[in-house]
């Protein structure tokens, strides 16, 4: 039997990369978790969308959890985490700061009561190395906005229609806008404007520290959890 005081062992996916230096780090920091990349209790993935179906593998042949934070997913790599979370515990989350998560849920709830003649424009910066644009952490603020609004982004109706041209909208679209430049982290504006106001809730990151201590909560909340897709919502609910 697994001794309750011994660290959680985390396997990296792409260790060597940004994200995976930054919880590495964080890891040394931290006693209640270790490394160990062949024996993992918990499996934590920021690596490429190409690399998924590779660690939810790995995931359920292990029989342990994965925290997945990649980024740019498509509707097929969705299906495979949904599947995946029949058999271990998954999060997905495409930006782990709790910070952030606590501004979706912000979001959420200033959408439902605000109406449709508001207006609502997302803009984000990112470090000029970031590939995907708009942002995960941007898509997931627009998702929100949308289910606070009673519908979803993808059903694309007419008040919440995805736009990335900076030209004049119809009333109640979802705007995006990205920047990239020098080392930024990430930063994101969540305007909410009508004639005579304007509504700014935002959050900026200093450091992919951040994101890294999210991680750690995330993986702290997994490990032992029964299989299922849970999201950073429930890791903020557990604190």
């Amino acid at each position: 039997m697994r001794d309750p005081n011994q660290p959680i062992r985390i396997s990296l996916i792409a260790p060597d990369g940004r994200m995976g230096k930054a919880i590495a780090n964080a890891v040394a920091e931290d006693h209640r978790f270790a490394l160990d990349q062949d024996h993992g209790d918990v499996i934590v993935d920021f690596s490429a969308p190409d690399a998924l179906r590779g660690s939810l593998d790995r995931a359920i042949a292990a029989n342990v959890p994965i925290l997945v934070g990649t980024t740019s997913l498509q509707p097929d790599h969705h299906a495979m985490i949904a599947e995946a979370a029949t058999s271990v515990p998954v999060i997905h989350a495409p930006n782990t700061s709790l910070g952030v998560n606590l501004l979706r849920q912000l979001v959420e709830e200033a959408t439902s009561r605000l109406g449709p003649d508001w207006d609502i424009e997302i803009l984000e910066m990112h470090h000029r190395h970031k590939v995907d644009a708009p942002s995960g952490t941007a898509l997931m603020l627009g998702q929100a906005a949308a289910k606070g609004r009673g519908s979803t982004v993808q059903e694309l109706s007419r008040f919440d229609r995805i736009s990335e041209h900076p030209h004049a909208r119809e009333p109640g679209t979802i705007g995006y806008a990205s920047l990239r430049g020098g080392s930024v982290a990430g930063e994101h504006v969540v305007i909410l404007a009508t004639e005579g106001e304007r509504i700014e809730l935002g959050h900026r990151a200093d450091s992919r520290r951040i994101f890294a201590r999210g991680a750690l909560a995330a993986v702290g909340f997994l490990f032992g959890k029964p299989p299922g897709l849970y999201t950073m919502q429930d890791v903020i609910a557990a604190l």
